[in-house]
């Protein structure tokens, strides 16, 4: 009777188990949106978190389009140049940084101009969260991909 006990604990641990490792989903696994479905997803999530008005939101939404129809310009650059076989010199890599960064502060400052001072504090927060966030997934997949 103690054999079979101890064999069914067993049985639900492993099983138990095995179910969480299955829940975590990979970035593959996810569910592939459209920039539009992405913007219109970002924007419920700040109009939610930051209150915005109905103001806000049609210039925010306004952002959110430019910001992604360049970020798949910036996208579609970077894979022509993948696919051409010749590698991007150390001039050109630091040319593609700034010009992203010079992107990341020309969207923080019309968001400031969007914002009032309280809200702007928590995007920027917000902002900081999910970068962390970022950074801690790349981890966790180069940590899984060694």
């Amino acid at each position: 009777m103690k054999k079979l006990f101890i064999a069914a604990i067993l049985l639900v641990g492993i099983a138990s188990f095995a179910q969480d490792t299955d829940q975590k989903t990979a970035p593959e696994q996810k569910e592939k949106l459209t920039p539009e479905q992405r913007s219109e997803k970002q924007l419920k999530k700040l109009t939610t978190e930051l209150s915005l008005d109905a103001n806000q939101q049609a210039q925010v939404k306004q952002l959110l389009a430019e910001r992604s129809a360049k970020a798949e310009k910036f996208r579609e650059a970077r894979e022509a140049k993948k696919n051409s076989d010749v590698k991007p010199t150390a001039a050109e890599k630091e040319a593609f940084k700034n010009e992203i960064k010079a992107e990341k502060e020309a969207n923080d400052a019309k968001m400031k101009a969007i914002l009032n001072a309280d809200q702007y504090a928590k995007w920027h927060s917000l902002q900081e969260k999910n970068k962390d966030k970022a950074r801690e997934k790349i981890k966790e997949y180069k940590k899984e991909s060694n």
